[in-house]
């Protein structure tokens, strides 16, 4: 255990860091509540940002904290994690997130967090200090997200095919503009509930580590519950606008039939995923839902060589974000 005292103002930067991590997410992130809704122009892009800003916000009175439990308590082994892990697994996650805004590449906020975590913890006592069960869960995901998320997305969409066969095609844009509102709510409600918990669950991790929560205690402090949901509403106001190109027309072009149909099974496997303690990656899911929507049209209406850039891109988040964090907590075991 470190030394309380002397680590007060190393603790209150990496509060600082994770923070901003969690405002990048957002800001990262926006793209996952907001494409397929500004896409299909039931929202212009001023009113979306605002629209999923609230619900990513709204969802603190929703969710239980087990994903931030999974972050904090279910990935390290306890007595591992000191200021360097968590300033390394920050550094890591950070780093990518900036490289993939920056070419416009949704990746994950959340597996770039568990890879910077992962590469600290190992660059400090190897992998024997990890927690088996949460890593390979979150590994798992990594696959059973976009996969959910098609078949719910792709199933959605025949049923509504199927229910509306009779209607005109205006009558069914009009009434699916309307509810995809309710879709866009639901799936920035479930990006908010499991993306804010990250940050809660890295920040609860330092505490414990500083001595300043106890091992014991059910749940962080409720001012860093209120800052982590605070902050990813505020990274998704600004927006991501970069991402949002991709997710929303390069893809495949969609109607708000559509975006209805990707919205509502992205929302619900995020909040499946949520329910279980998994810390899953909003990016997947909602690209699955999206390309699954996609293919029940047609397979040609699928840009498939965006989707494959976006695979390699999750492909690498992990390797990647856990090289810079080893790297990141060297620099700092040296220097401090």
């Amino acid at each position: 255990m470190e030394n309380v005292q002397t680590a007060l103002w190393v603790v209150m930067l990496l509060v600082v860091l994770a923070v901003l991590f969690d405002f990048m997410n957002g800001f990262h992130d926006a793209a996952n509540s907001i494409a397929t809704v500004v896409s299909t122009g039931v929202l212009k892009p001023s009113q979306a940002v605002i629209f999923a800003a609230f619900f990513n916000v709204a969802a603190i009175f929703v969710f239980h904290l087990s994903v931030a439990a999974t972050i904090g308590k279910g990935i390290v082994m306890p007595g591992v994690v000191d200021t360097h892990v968590v300033f390394g697994a920050l550094v890591g996650a950070i780093t990518w997130n900036v490289i993939t805004w920056y070419y416009g590449i949704p990746s994950s906020s959340s597996h770039a967090l568990i890879g910077g975590i992962v590469g600290a913890v190992m660059a400090k006592a190897g992998t024997g200090a990890l927690v088996a069960t949460g890593i390979l869960k979150t590994v798992a995901f990594i696959l059973v997200s976009p996969l959910l998320g098609f078949t719910l997305g792709s199933a959605m969409m025949v049923l509504v095919a199927w229910a509306c066969r009779s209607s005109r095609p205006a009558r069914v844009d009009k009434w699916f503009r309307r509810l995809q509102l309710l879709s866009a709510g639901a799936y920035s409600l479930g990006h908010g509930g499991n993306d804010a918990q990250k940050t809660i669950g890295i920040i609860w991790m330092l505490l414990i580590a500083t001595g300043y929560v106890a091992q014991t205690d059910k749940s962080p402090p409720t001012w860093v519950i209120a800052v982590c949901y605070l902050a990813i509403g505020a990274g998704t106001l600004l927006g991501g606008w970069r991402i949002v190109k991709t997710m929303g027309q390069r893809i495949t072009k969609l109607k708000p039939v559509g975006g209805f149909c990707a919205e509502t099974g992205g929302a619900i496997t995020l909040f499946l995923a949520t329910a279980l303690g998994i810390p899953v990656s909003t990016t997947h899911t909602i690209t699955g839902a999206i390309v699954g929507v996609g293919s029940v049209q047609r397979a040609s209406a699928v840009r498939w060589g965006v989707a494959g850039t976006i695979v390699w891109a999750w492909v690498l988040t992990i390797p990647a974000s856990a090289l810079v964090a080893a790297l990141a907590y060297w620099v700092s075991n040296q220097l401090f």
